[in-house]
């Protein structure tokens, strides 16, 4: 009935408006405002797909309090209510121990969706096939495939020293074991890079609930097998022939709060309502990031395009309130050259 009535008087308005003016009926101004009438019934429609989701918080005082926690999650088990608890937590539940606060739901949903942060409808998206939108503050991403939230996940993104920054990406490549260039001890299942320069990459790694990486956003296993398979990378064609130069887009919307020491706003929260509501009005029109050059390997410099805007990057961040003074970057490390160098040195000493 609702959504009957803003039908209504979305298209009667109209009309009268059209009237006065002596605009046909198949006026863009109407077929825009048709459209508009879609889109909310559909807001509105999505919006009611769960139910409302209570949570409270737990202080985990003993190890029995915590046994008990996980035999009621079903920890151990294949089971939705473990992942539904990892989930809301934005770890792997190993890593819950005493002492720790720890936040439960008070029903459980075997589709995720159910305890997204972001909106189950995100209009401004709607001609946009496939769309990451990721929040550094929440540690967590929604996938949408024309405005329709398909994905909720956690993740754990960038260090204080090595923040996965806001911006505009896009998925350039996938590859599904990758061995990192700078650390060949780090092997990185469904890998799936947003940053061709400064090595930013969705991959399946350890989550133990806070910024951690170097840059990359961490995702639980089956998460990241899920997201690998969806992408769409870019420079490739389709099976009828289309050639797609830019792959799935990704919007990174905001820096995590570095003073919290262990935990996230994700504790706070009361409910399954969505509480990141204030998404771009054009997802594609978000700029690009500023990413300061020290991030970039430095095998990687000499070839940057657009040199000047990685160099600037840092007093940009910091003239746009993004980092204050106190902020620090990390600069980027090779692993591999740094054990080579170490080896040869103590080759040497040896000789000597």
């Amino acid at each position: 009935m609702l959504i009957a009535a803003v039908l209504s008087i979305v298209l009667v308005a109209c009309n009268e408006g059209t009237s006065r003016l002596h605009v046909p009926a198949d006026s863009a101004a109407l077929r825009r405002a048709e459209r508009n009438a879609e889109l909310l019934a559909r807001q509105l429609e999505l919006q009611q797909r769960f139910p409302l989701i209570s949570y409270r918080r737990i202080v985990v005082r003993s190890r029995h309090q915590r046994d008990s926690l996980f035999r009621a999650f079903g920890v151990g088990r294949s089971s939705d209510s473990s992942k539904v608890l990892a989930t809301l937590n934005r770890k792997e539940l190993r890593f819950i121990i005493v002492g720790d606060t720890v936040i439960v739901p008070d029903s459980i949903v075997s589709d995720l969706r159910a305890y997204s942060v972001f909106p189950q409808f995100y209009p401004q998206a709607v001609d946009i096939p496939k769309l990451i939108v990721l929040s550094n503050a929440y540690q967590a991403y929604a996938c949408y495939e024309h405005g329709e939230l398909v994905r909720f996940a956690a993740c754990n993104t960038g260090s204080k020293g090595k923040p996965t920054l806001p911006g505009k990406y896009y998925c350039n490549w996938k590859q599904r074991k990758r061995v990192s260039s700078l650390n060949d001890e780090w092997v990185l299942p469904y890998t799936i890079n947003f940053h061709q320069y400064a090595g930013s990459a969705f991959h399946a790694f350890e989550m133990p609930g806070r910024p951690v990486s170097h840059a990359c956003v961490r995702q639980f296993e089956d998460d990241a097998a899920w997201l690998f398979r969806w992408v769409k990378p870019g420079n490739v064609r389709d099976s009828i022939g289309q050639f797609y130069p830019r792959g799935t887009p990704v919007l990174i919307l905001d820096m995590f709060d570095y003073r919290r020491p262990r935990y996230g706003p994700w504790l706070d929260l009361t409910s399954n309502r969505p509480v990141i509501t204030n998404l771009p009005l054009d997802p594609l029109a978000v700029e690009e990031p500023w990413i300061p050059i020290s991030q970039i390997p430095e095998k990687l410099r000499r070839g940057l395009p657009n040199r000047r805007r990685y160099i600037v990057a840092r007093d940009t961040l910091l003239a746009r309130g993004i980092i204050d003074s106190t902020f620090r970057f990390r600069a980027s490390v090779d692993y591999n050259e740094l054990r080579r160098k170490r080896k040869e040195a103590k080759e040497q000493r040896r000789e000597q």
